[in-house]
């Protein structure tokens, strides 16, 4: 689950099938893509086809929703063996997951449901992630997530979970920037001290998208460009390190293609700033 992929520290965008026949067209100069994971696991058809095709011309990155590493219930092994099939077959550069959970006893959620933040949490994480890290014989990305709710069973502040859950199980991070921001303001985390205490070692992916803003929180909609708090925060988290793969997501109410790449320009603007000054 690995290529060469010298420019992937500029911004790169996520593959939305709205978008498909337009890059395979005008092969449009980007530097890398990244694909939901379960919207390409089935077999034959167009869609594939053109998948094999994009593989072809740009690095690709996959990221999934269903792995429910938060869960109680066994992992699905046949789910992990249509991922590293699907990496096998587009030579993908890394797989990411969420730390959440999205099913239990065969009910599935379509949500990315939070899990409380308590040493018991942390263990069952570890094990997880372990176990899925042995079966694909390399490490994944983890990456934090929005909620709505805490749990009074946490004991351990987010940052520092998440911290450990990379130390622990070995595993690198995908840093999402707007769901730190939509926390902050769902829950009064300090953003910026999030940012902060970061471990930049494990760092392997940043992401960056929209929030829809609701009567009194923030919603993790995906479906407007990057606001101007998130980009502060991650130029924030570029200032420590600059050299971090970044990802725009966009998937509800997706715009053309354009606007995508001018949202990248932007990440890449700022990379180039913060470097400029250093």
């Amino acid at each position: 689950m690995s290529k060469a992929i010298s420019a992937i520290s500029a911004a790169g965008i996520g593959l939305r099938n709205q978008h498909i026949d337009e890059i395979l067209i005008n092969k449009p100069d980007i530097p890398w893509l990244e694909i939901l994971v379960d919207n390409h696991l089935a077999q034959g058809g167009l869609i594939p086809a053109q998948l094999d095709a994009i593989s072809e011309l740009y690095p690709l990155a996959l990221h999934g929703v269903s792995l429910s590493l938060g869960s109680t219930s066994p992992l699905d092994m046949h789910y992990l063996q249509q991922i590293k099939n699907l990496a096998i077959r587009t030579n993908t550069v890394w797989y990411s997951e969420h730390l959440c959970f999205t099913s239990v006893n065969g009910h599935y959620s379509h949500d990315l449901l939070p899990i409380p933040y308590s040493q018991a949490s942390l263990n069952h994480i570890v094990d997880r992630i372990s176990q899925v890290q042995d079966f694909f014989g390399e490490q994944i990305l983890i990456e934090n997530v929005s909620s709505y709710m805490n749990f009074v069973d946490s004991t351990i502040p987010e940052v520092d979970f998440l911290c450990a859950v990379a130390e622990q199980a070995d595993c690198w991070l995908l840093v999402d920037v707007n769901n730190i921001y939509v926390n902050q303001i769902n829950h009064d985390l300090d953003a910026e001290h999030f940012i902060d205490s970061l471990p930049l070692n494990r760092i392997k992916e940043i992401h960056l998208a929209g929030f829809q803003e609701r009567e009194d929180f923030l919603l993790d909609a995906h479906n407007h460009p990057v606001s101007k708090p998130v980009w502060q925060l991650y130029e924030r988290l570029l200032q420590r390190k600059s050299e971090i793969p970044t990802l725009i997501e966009w998937d509800n109410d997706i715009p053309v293609l354009s606007v995508l790449l001018q949202e990248a320009d932007k990440a890449n603007q700022i990379r180039h700033n913060v470097e400029a000054r250093e």
